[in-house]
């Protein structure tokens, strides 16, 4: 058999071709509930070849660099699939991501062909120096205009097609990164390392045919369906979780009967606030997982009571290299909770099988080979690196960004997490923030989140943000829960009393200079929840620069 990831669906299609694959909601203006959609895998297989033959026939070939921009549906499932089964390289990009973030990775990824709706061609030809390495327009409209149709007569296609044979270096997608601690990087994937991913997180979670997903984020999707799984698209823009409506996520999940969920913390903070509210359970849903961000000890309380059958994950991981290791809610409420609140920082759990972890002494200059690391013991704080068979080979046209997130080994590359953190004496690994976000005052070192867990677990706070202000030194920005940014002198000083009393054990927190109230923190485009540390940074030195 050819090293394809796309022959993961051809299999599961001759084991069970009648089951349901991906599965998407629609609702009508003249029904309060949803009806629902599918292929089933036969007829998903069907679909990819047909689109394969379709892709191939308009020009698309072997090794194209494709921008794919298509909602989350069941074709795009399906155009990814017949991407990788032709040899082509879809590109995926966020769009959340800024405008001119968005387009300046678009220029930078020279990409061959541009297949996507019509939003997507518009905007190619109002910004069109930056999309001028496009040869083959291709849209998924039956109307297009300037570009060729890739549905159009698609039923007429054989529904046959064997599988491009893939070498293991061969790239087989380019993902991106958000650009949250820096400017947004293609991430190149090679058809081993998506097969690689589905085998370890299928292990790790025990998922069979017989679950049912939910993906809170798109990609997901390729894992779960590769597994056999039944895949819901969710009713939710997956560009912005934070606003996801809780009462249609719920829907869906009991209308499909969910067992695994995924997504952004975002999404879950909003179905948990939701189903305590209204006293609601969700007895099917076994694994519901969180990632992206530290994941609050609140929202895993919260859970406990939601899932009776079922608990959190929060799974470690990065664009770059995914998975790295796991914990789950009934560990962190039974064993490091404590630790967590009291600044220790966040449990991330043990190593995938088959990942190695080491904490180095931190360092933002390249590492050639591991030969030149220093490896620390137990319990002090360095920079994660990660080896396994899931890590990503390098950055697309992007050397030098490459050369400082990679070390060389015998045995494979190391993915330098740009993270800070700890092992203990379990093998545990400890997140204690983003190596940027770290700094020091008066030679002490300063982890933002170890401190920041400890003052969101005050019931008037909603999010904290510990930063260095020039000048001044370290402060902390605050958004209460109701975000308001004025209170009476007595609720203040009240409040900084009690949180005082909550960090009086961690010594960093003495040198805190200054309390900042912002009525909304500025988060992640992809998440919704991690602190845009960076402009949260400079706003507040451009305003005593202003003063």
């Amino acid at each position: 058999m050819s090293l394809n990831v796309a022959n993961q669906i051809t299999d599961i299609a001759l084991q069970y071709p009648h089951k349901r694959s991906v599965v998407m909601p629609v609702k009508s203006f003249f029904s309060s509930s949803y009806s629902y959609k599918h292929l089933t895998f036969i007829e998903l297989e069907g679909r990819i070849n047909r689109f394969c033959h379709r892709l191939l026939r308009l020009g698309v070939k072997r090794g194209d660099k494709v921008l794919l921009f298509v909602k989350p549906s069941i074709d795009f499932s399906v155009l990814t699939f017949a991407l990788f089964k032709i040899g082509a390289t879809p590109i995926l990009i966020d769009p959340g991501m800024g405008v001119k973030n968005f387009l300046n990775a678009v220029e930078g990824v020279g990409a061959d062909v541009l297949l996507g709706i019509p939003k997507a061609h518009l905007l190619s030809r109002i910004f069109y120096k930056k999309f001028k390495s496009i040869r083959l327009y291709l849209n998924t409209s039956s109307f297009a205009l300037f570009s060729k149709s890739i549905t159009r007569s698609l039923n007429k296609e054989v529904a046959l097609f064997e599988a491009t044979d893939m070498s293991e270096d061969e790239m087989a997608a380019i993902l991106f990164t958000s650009g949250g601690t820096g400017i947004p990087k293609g991430v190149v994937y090679t058809h081993s390392i998506f097969i690689e991913q589905t085998k370890m997180l299928q292990r790790e979670f025990n998922l069979t045919d017989e679950d049912i997903d939910i993906p809170g984020f798109p990609l997901f999707a390729l894992f779960t369906l590769s597994m056999g799984m039944t895949s819901c698209i969710p009713d939710m823009d997956p560009s912005k979780p934070g606003k996801s409506d809780p009462k249609k996520l719920l829907e869906n999940i009991k209308d499909q009967g969910a067992t695994f969920v995924a997504g952004s913390p975002a999404i879950w903070k909003n179905l948990a606030d939701h189903c305590l509210k209204n006293r609601i359970t969700l007895p099917s849903v076994k694994y519901l997982v969180m990632f992206g961000a530290p994941i609050p000890v609140e929202l895993h309380q919260k859970f406990k009571k939601i899932l009776p059958f079922g608990t959190t994950f929060t799974p470690y991981g990065a664009t770059e290299c995914l998975p790295v290791s796991n914990t789950s809610g009934k560990e962190v409420l039974t064993e490091t909770a404590q630790e967590t609140l009291s600044g220790k920082g966040t449990c991330i759990g043990l190593p995938f099988s088959g990942v190695d972890i080491k904490i180095i002494k931190n360092s933002f200059d390249p590492i050639e080979n591991i030969s030149g690391v220093i490896e620390l013991p137990n319990y002090e704080i360095g920079e994660i690196i990660v080896q396994s068979k899931s890590v990503t080979p390098g950055y697309l046209n992007m050397p030098k960004k490459t050369a400082l997130a990679k070390i060389g080994d015998d045995k494979g590359l190391w993915h330098r997490m740009g993270d800070m953190g700890y092992k203990d004496v379990k093998g545990q690994v400890w997140f204690c923030g983003r190596q940027s976000h770290a700094f020091k005052f008066n030679d002490k070192s300063f982890y933002p989140i170890t401190i920041e867990n400890v003052i969101n677990q005050h019931p008037e706070i909603d999010k904290s943000a510990l930063v260095k202000k020039d000048g001044i030194g370290p402060v902390l920005i605050l958004q209460r829960k109701d975000k308001k940014t004025a209170v009476s002198l007595k609720a203040h000083e009240k409040l900084v009393t009690e949180l005082q009393e909550l960090t009086s054990n961690i010594d960093q927190a003495k040198f805190i200079k200054e309390l900042i109230f912002h009525e909304s923190l500025p988060v992640d485009v992809r998440h919704n929840i991690k602190i845009d540390r960076l402009k949260l940074t400079q706003s507040i030195n451009q305003k005593m620069d202003e003063k």
